[in-house]
């Protein structure tokens, strides 16, 4: 099997400030786009009845629930599974993990929303376990490359100076790992928030509901202001995980 490889080079500081710079400034164009839509768009009362603000705004934060519990799990499993497999006596359990969550994810988003459906039945919960175990991939595998590209020599020079195992982890590896991590950690809140748009197909609510409606319909307003809250929505997650990358990681890296 070839080597693993993070799904998000390392960046390097004007690219940092670029990526922050670049996200809000397409989530303001997209904004400015669905205002347009909404002003100069022939919104009859069916559209309104789509788009009543408490409506939407149930929606929003049903899909930002998704977003936080499904990106929690994530991290909370695949990060200390991630260290695990990264030591040493464990490449079968580390590749096998790889392989068989890379089959998980090469399923449709929607074909595993139904897997868990026909054994959980309907329910906020249902999605959020589908969308966990679609967007572990990249934190598994973010947190393995991190860890296994810390320099050996560091490694040695900390247990030189009397560290344990455990605080070689805490106090050399993790940090150092931190901006690759953070990458997968990344890719998996986006993954999680896009996805959520599919949740009101086994009752999980959120922003798919605008969406649906406007489709069923055909309201194109509707269609297209959903989809745009859906997109602001993960870029505004990806721009706060872009925050906590950027002031996580250790000095000088």
């Amino acid at each position: 099997m070839t080597a693993l490889q993070p799904l998000r080079r390392q960046k390097t500081p004007l690219a940092e400030r670029l990526d922050l710079i670049v996200t809000p400034i397409f989530a303001s164009l997209l904004a400015l786009m669905a205002v347009v839509v909404w002003l100069y768009s022939d919104i009859d009362s069916t559209t309104l009845e789509i788009l009543a603000p408490e409506k939407i705004t149930r929606q929003i934060r049903e899909t930002i629930v998704l977003g936080f519990l499904s990106s929690g799990l994530v991290v909370l499993i695949a990060v200390p599974i991630g260290i695990i497999v990264s030591r040493r006596g464990f490449p079968r359990l580390k590749n096998f993990l790889v392989d068989f969550l890379g089959l998980a994810q090469a399923l449709p988003a929607y074909g595993l929303i139904v897997i868990f459906f026909t054994f959980m039945g309907t329910g906020l919960e249902t999605v959020v376990y589908a969308l966990a175990l679609f967007s572990l991939l990249p934190v598994l595998r973010n947190t393995i490359v991190g860890l296994e590209q810390v320099d050996k020599s560091v490694i040695d020079a900390g247990r030189g100076m009397g560290y344990t195992r455990l605080q070689v982890l805490a106090k050399i590896e993790l940090p150092l790992a931190v901006p690759v991590i953070m990458a997968g950690i990344r890719t998996a809140i986006v993954i999680n928030i896009g996805m959520a748009a599919l949740a009101f197909l086994v009752g999980g609510g959120g922003i798919g509901e605008t969406i649906n409606s406007g489709l069923k319909l055909n309201r194109g307003p509707a269609i297209f202001i959903g989809a745009v809250m859906v997109a602001i929505l993960a870029m505004v997650f990806d721009f706060l995980s872009a925050l906590a990358q950027k002031y996580l990681k250790p000095k000088g890296i």
